[in-house]
């Protein structure tokens, strides 16, 4: 469901960047490097009764909020409490203030996306005490995030030459970076208009997208609902933008936003034993809380007091419970065998390090940092923290319904649809008579659709194959019997067909050599035959090649990552 509470209506008042100018009623905002940003001065960890641990409002903090008995402070008989830990819950939406707040020793805590962390890793590099180390990934955004385009931009390689808007050390820095990517874009290939708040004032990427010179805006979902009639195209009135759309979603780029936790150097080196504890309680909390959404008629009165506090503490009214809820939805745990592949598989395409390493390397194309530096992960012993947790061997299920995909892939093929709702295209050619497809020729691109796979979970990949209209056309020409004529048609559609098949079942075993276990159920191939040439139509016919390579190039695989969000039925729920 995509819904998600409006974050920052409540977001505190922050000392940010310098203000550069405005349009309309919307201030923009420098956001230089944080090395810049931020002066303050690293201190040591404060000590007292409590430590401060920062939340920010996301449906992943809901969990801390129930390891901490339902409480700020740590209750007496919660997760928290029998790890032998005394906390404080704080939560601080703004990240440029969390980061300040965790160099003056306030907390030895950083809540924040991979991204977000990336973001200040530079700064915090710079001072042995202060080096983030990560030790927890909570949750991957799935369904709370968007972007908002205006008519005229369909896919993401039309950003190219466009002006943003963006919220400054925001959530979706990373999110637009790997997006710009995928489309073989980079972050200077956009103008970026930087503002203060994320959502709830005059100062957000949806206010700033009714200015005429902002084309598109990363907004969270009720926004984005709210900008475009309710998810479909803005009719401009009910404070919607005429012809705006959602082109992308964390729905289908569901490994994109990756909320952690991460700790001081000194901290983590004087205190690894509390540190595991506080992870262990999230693990815990984690656990409990879906069974706490699974079981709530069962067990009202726990369900009412998590959410009633979470609604209290996240959202400063008790009474916002249903906000709260559309909160827990909007995100998705990933448990504790997630965040042992995420640290731990090497070879996993969103694992921290591949994620790291890509952040890093937009945010410096974007100016946002002068060089790569290295995130530490804990390196946890990941045995310790199996006490208490049930299901930890479960395999993963098939994400999709693969007869509902193919019914609605065929309708839009049907249609001639099917490139509605694409987010990125590629092409791989092949040779005539060519019916095998080895990863030692296809290397880059197989790797390009595993990564895409991995990162776009939630869309889907479709595998179709062309085929050469050159038999066809020739008999065409010598004025060939229609039955004749069909039959090469037909044959030229299952040759097409089983070359897709060929190249997905590569791309299978190519992953698997790789150590990474691709979800088949994402993948739909289909025999495009050659009725969608690359040389195009010439009224009802292909048109014939005047070139080799014209002839060559109608001999492909083009590879679609469509998000077919509209179409529920398709997916199989999440638990």
């Amino acid at each position: 469901m995509l819904t998600r509470i409006v974050q920052t209506i409540l977001l505190t008042a922050a000392a940010l960047v310098a203000v550069s100018g405005t349009s309309s009623a919307v201030q923009y905002v420098k956001a230089p490097p944080l090395t810049e940003a931020i002066s303050t001065q690293v201190q040591d960890v404060k000590g007292g009764k409590a430590v401060q641990v920062p939340l920010i409002t996301w449906g992943g903090d809901i969990a801390t909020i129930l390891a901490n008995g339902n409480s700020r402070n740590t209750a007496a008989g919660s997760l928290f409490a029998k790890q032998n830990l005394q906390l404080k819950l704080t939560r601080i939406d703004d990240f440029k203030q969390q980061v300040e707040t965790y160099m003056q020793g306030e907390t030895p805590y950083l809540r924040g996306t991979i991204g977000m962390v990336n973001m200040a890793a530079e700064l915090l590099n710079r001072d042995p005490r202060t080096k983030p180390v990560i030790i927890y990934q909570m949750t991957w955004s799935n369904g709370g995030d968007c972007l908002v385009v205006k008519s005229g931009i369909n896919s993401a390689k039309d950003l190219k030459g466009k002006t943003i808007a963006l919220q400054a050390y925001g959530p979706h820095v990373d999110y637009l970076a790997k997006l710009l990517r995928d489309a073989g874009l980079k972050m200077s290939d956009v103008t970026i208009k930087w503002v203060k708040d994320l959502t709830g004032t005059d100062n957000t990427p949806a206010e700033a997208l009714n200015a005429k010179d902002v084309d598109a805006a990363m907004v969270i979902i009720p926004d984005g609902l709210m900008l475009t009639s309710n998810g479909s195209v803005g009719t401009g009135s009910e404070g919607s933008i005429k012809g705006a759309k959602i082109m992308l979603s964390t729905k289908s780029a569901n490994r994109i936003i990756a909320d952690v936790y991460a700790v001081r150097s000194d901290y983590f080196a004087a205190h690894k034993q509390e540190v595991q504890g506080f992870v262990h309680g999230l693990f815990l909390a984690e656990r409990e809380l879906k069974e706490l959404f699974k079981s709530k008629k069962a067990r009202l009165a726990d369900y009412k007091k998590t959410v009633t506090a979470a609604a209290d503490i996240l959202l400063d009214s008790a009474a916002a419970t249903a906000d709260t809820e559309a909160l827990y939805g909007d995100c998705e745990y990933v448990s504790f065998l997630g965040n042992v592949k995420f640290f731990t598989d090497t070879n996993w395409p969103r694992n921290l390090h591949r994620l790291t390493d890509e952040v890093q390397t937009a945010f410096i194309t974007g100016g946002l940092l002068s060089r790569k530096t290295p995130v530490q992960a804990a390196n946890w012993d990941y045995n310790v923290f199996r006490k208490g947790l049930t299901g930890v061997d479960k395999v993963e299920a098939p994400r999709f319904n693969t007869e509902a995909v193919a019914q609605v892939v065929a309708r839009k093929q049907n249609l001639g649809t099917l490139d509605e709702g694409e987010l990125f295209s590629f092409e791989v050619f092949f040779q005539p008579n060519q019916n095998s497809f080895s990863a030692d020729q296809y290397s880059d691109a197989f790797a390009k659709v595993v990564d895409l796979a991995s990162t776009y979970g939630g869309a889907v990949i479709t595998v179709e194959g062309h085929s050469d209209p050159m038999g066809y056309l020739r008999k065409n020409k010598e004025k060939a019997s229609e039955i004749v004529l069909t039959r090469i048609k037909q044959a030229a559609k299952n040759l097409s067909l089983t070359r897709a098949i060929a190249v997905r079942d590569s791309i299978m075993d190519y992953s698997a050599a790789q150590g990474v276990n691709l979800d088949p159920s994402q993948f739909t191939v289909i025999g495009q035959g050659i009725m969608h040439p690359r040389t195009g139509l010439c009224g009802q016919l292909p048109c014939a090649p005047k070139t080799k390579e014209d002839w060559l190039s109608n001999m492909r695989v083009v590879f679609r990552i469509i998000q077919i969000e509209a179409e529920e039925e398709a997916f199989i729920p999440l638990d």
